[in-house]
């Protein structure tokens, strides 16, 4: 029930120690400001990195061949090791551990496209359409490459939209016809990745692709996405088993890097975010500590006042006040300056983390925030929640021993207390 007279005690007792309640307050605070700062800045680092992965499925995966560098099986090193269309029936049909797949067969080098009396050179990429998904490709207009396209051998192409400018200027390019060298193709979408290369880019079925510019059966390489696994060793274990099948397939050997390379996304994730757990754990360690500097002071000066009150306190008990009515009045006192204190360090901190988001977003909306690799630098509201049960915790904490420590004190020493 509350008591008035108890929380006027209390709020007597702040205002004549003013500079102390003063100065333990700013080391709660100042602990709770840090964990803030640290936790957001922590956060920023890990979106930042995120934003680095965003542009691809975490959980693609590279293939691309060489030549052998290790005899295997009676077969000399120096063999150029070639994929085909069979092996995507094989990776996307019976490959163990796979999911999506999409081929690619090179156009070498940039290709003149064309659109009435404008030209330029750009970059084109041949692929099925599980690519947009496996990239993460954004289009800001029409749609991008669909399986009846493939099946089809449809002269039709997603232009980036540095190609759209170059070539339609201010026209709309859905519908119209670019020559791709000399064959005409039909623009179906235009992709967009702002601060990225890839709007010069274009996209068109690996089939008509195949067809048109002489690949025969050749695949130069393959985009495949794995299943999702939980840790790096699970990730490599996956690499190692898709190189043995195609190893078996074209008779070299799986540790011959030369051979076949393949670069797994998925493991660089993993590690990468389990740096910055370690990192975030790092950080709660690093701000309790801080916090709990400044909780062993609220204590030492509760022990101060304890101390100072010793001869009130001997006659609250010796008039019939209870133990634990002078623990509550302890810790009541304590939990206050501790809450309130560290209250205001976490608007501050909190408030602080949101203001340099604010300032990050506004550069990203002007567009200098490409190379920004820190992003979104915020506290989460479970977090902030988290935090102020942990001070009203450590409130009560720095209360308790000088409140037991005021509940043993006997009367009649209290009262012969100079």
């Amino acid at each position: 029930m509350f008591d008035a007279d108890i929380w006027q005690e209390i709020f007597s007792t702040i205002r004549k120690n003013k500079l102390r309640t003063f100065l333990t307050g700013f080391s709660v605070a100042w602990g709770i400001f840090m964990l803030m700062v640290l936790l957001g800045s922590g956060n920023g680092l890990q979106n930042g990195v995120r934003e680095e992965f965003a542009d691809n499925a975490v959980n693609i995966m590279w293939l691309w061949t060489g030549e052998t560098s290790l005899p295997y099986k009676g077969l000399k090193e120096g063999r150029e090791i070639r994929f085909t269309n069979e092996d995507y029936d094989f990776l996307s049909g019976r490959a163990e551990d796979v999911d999506q797949v999409s081929s690619r067969f090179y156009l070498r080098g940039d290709i003149t496209y064309s659109y009435g009396k404008e030209y330029g050179s750009f970059t084109t990429s041949t692929c099925y359409p599980a690519l947009q998904e496996m990239e993460m490709i954004k289009l800001t207009q029409g749609r991008f490459i669909n399986d009846l396209d493939m099946k089809e051998f449809r002269k039709v192409i997603v232009i980036g939209d540095d190609i759209r400018k170059a070539l339609f200027k201010e026209e709309d390019p859905l519908g119209k016809y670019l020559k791709v060298g000399s064959v005409p193709f039909k623009v179906i979408g235009v992709s967009l990745d702002p601060g990225s290369e890839e709007n010069r880019q274009a996209y068109m079925p690996f089939t008509t692709a195949q067809r048109l510019f002489a690949g025969g059966n050749r695949v130069h390489s393959f985009a495949v996405t794995t299943k999702m696994v939980n840790t790096a060793a699970e990730a490599e274990a996956i690499d190692v088993r898709v190189r043995q099948q195609l190893a078996q397939r074209h008779s070299f050997d799986p540790e011959d890097r030369r051979a076949m390379g393949s670069f797994n996304m998925l493991t660089e994730y993993i590690r990468t975010m389990k740096i910055f757990q370690a990192i975030k754990l790092f950080v709660w360690i690093i701000g309790i500590g801080t916090l709990i500097a400044g909780i062993v002071g609220v204590s030492n000066i509760m022990l101060i006042l304890v101390k100072e009150r010793t001869r009130e306190i001997g006659i609250r008990k010796a008039l019939g006040a209870s133990p634990l009515s002078v623990i509550g009045l302890v810790l009541l006192e304590s939990v206050l300056i501790t809450t309130i204190a560290g209250y205001i360090g976490l608007v501050m901190g909190v408030g602080l983390m949101e203001g340099v988001n604010f300032g990050l977003e506004q550069m990203v909306a002007g567009g200098g925030g490409d190379q920004i690799f820190f992003r979104n630098p915020t506290v989460n509201f479970h977090t902030a929640l988290a935090a102020t049960a942990i001070l009203i915790a450590a409130g009560a904490l720095a209360g308790y021993i000088p409140a037991r420590k005021a509940a043993n004190v006997k009367p009649i020493e209290a009262l012969r207390d100079e």
